[in-house]
C-alpha cells in the first residue's frame, strides 16, 4: 500500500457522468479522418475512457501543478522513464541502457533490501495522482526485473456513449493564411474541413474499487474528493474551436456501505434513466432531455448524491 499518510477508502463507489457536446468533435478517431467516433451499428457516438482519463490528468495538474501528492506521471513531453528513474534514484539504483547489466543492478539492490519492490511502488504512488486513481505501466522497472512495474489502479472507467444516435457531419471552412511564397502566387486562401456533431448527449459509467485501494495505491478520501472536482470541470478548462461547447450536466455517485458493495454495479447504472422528450423529435440540447432515477431499484444501504445539476 502507498505511504500515503491519509487512509485508503473504506467504501466502494460506482459514478455515472452526463455530459455532452454542441457543434463540435468530443473524440476524433484517427484512423477516419478525426472524425467523431461512432457504432457502426447503432449510429451512437462513442468516446473513449483514455479521452476522459487525459482530461481529468490535466485538470488535477493546472491546479496542482508538479508538486507531491497531485503529480501526473502521464503527461504530454515528459518522458515516462525521467520519472521512474526518479524512485530508483532514491534506492541507488541508475537505470542503464544495457537490459542486463540493468538488471543485474536491480537483482543486487533487491537481495540487500527485500522490501525494494513494495519501497518503489510506494513512492511512485504517493507521488503521482494518476498512478492511485488509474494505476500504470512502468516500463523502466519491468525491464529491470521488478514486480512492482504494472499497477492496476482502482478507478475504472468504461467507453462512454450517446443517448441518441449521432449525425456527425463535415463542415468545409477556409484559412486565410498562406503558408509559403508559392501559396501566395497561386491562391489567396485554403480550403479544410472540420467535423462536428450538432448536438450528442455520452454518459459514461465508472467505478472505484476499495480493495484495490487498500491492498495497492492507498488512493484516499481526499484523492476521491479531487476525482469528483476533476469530473465536474475536466471541461471547463478544455474549450478548443475543434471541440465546441462541451459540459458535464449530470455526476451520480453511488457510495455503498462497505468495500466490497452492497449491489452489482449495473443494477445501479439501471437505476438512471435517459431519453429526450417524447415530443423532441432531434435533441439540440440538455433541456431536450428527462433525467429520473428509479430510488426504489437502489438498496438503502447505497448512498445515492447527485454532484451537480444542468
Amino acid at each position: 500500500m502507498s505511504e500515503q499518510t491519509s487512509e485508503a477508502i473504506r467504501n466502494r463507489y460506482d459514478f455515472s457522468v452526463l455530459y455532452d457536446v454542441e457543434n463540435g468533435n468530443p473524440n476524433g478517431d484517427p484512423e477516419s479522418g478525426n472524425m467523431p467516433r461512432i457504432d457502426s451499428e447503432t449510429g451512437l457516438g462513442i468516446v473513449t475512457d483514455v479521452c476522459l482519463k487525459r482530461k481529468i490528468r490535466n485538470y488535477v495538474q493546472l491546479i496542482n501543478g508538479d508538486k507531491a501528492p497531485w503529480r501526473i506521471y502521464i503527461k504530454q513531453q515528459v518522458p515516462l522513464n525521467r520519472l521512474d528513474a526518479e524512485a530508483l534514484d532514491k534506492y541507488g539504483i541508475s537505470v542503464d541502457s544495457d537490459t542486463k547489466k540493468f538488471k543485474e543492478k536491480v537483482k543486487k539492490a533487491k537481495k540487500e533490501n527485500g522490501e525494494l519492490d513494495r519501497l518503489i511502488l510506494d513512492y511512485m504512488c504517493s507521488n503521482f495522482f494518476d498512478i492511485r486513481t488509474f494505476g500504470a505501466v512502468m516500463t523502466t522497472f519491468m525491464r529491470g526485473g521488478l514486480s512492482c512495474g504494472q499497477v492496476r489502479g482502482p478507478v475504472q472507467l468504461g467507453f462512454s456513449q450517446s443517448i441518441d444516435p449521432i449525425f456527425p457531419q463535415s463542415i468545409t471552412i477556409t484559412r486565410m493564411a498562406i503558408t509559403t511564397e508559392e501559396d501566395q502566387e497561386d491562391k489567396n486562401n485554403t480550403m479544410g474541413n472540420k467535423s462536428i456533431v450538432p448536438y450528442g448527449l455520452y454518459r459514461a459509467d465508472g467505478y472505484v474499487n476499495a480493495k484495490l485501494a487498500q491492498k495497492t495505491t492507498g488512493f484516499s478520501e481526499e484523492d476521491l474528493a479531487m476525482l469528483w472536482q476533476a469530473i465536474l470541470n475536466m471541461f471547463e478548462f478544455d474549450h478548443s474551436a475543434a471541440r465546441g461547447k462541451m459540459a458535464v450536466r449530470k455526476l451520480y455517485v453511488f457510495k455503498h456501505s462497505n468495500d466490497l458493495g452492497d449491489a452489482p454495479s449495473y443494477k445501479l447504472f439501471d437505476s438512471i434513466h435517459v431519453a429526450h422528450k417524447p415530443e423532441v423529435e432531434t435533441p439540440r440540447s440538455f433541456s431536450d432531455y428527462d433525467v429520473t432515477v428509479d430510488t426504489s431499484a437502489i438498496p438503502q444501504s447505497v448512498e445515492l448524491t447527485e454532484m451537480v445539476d444542468g
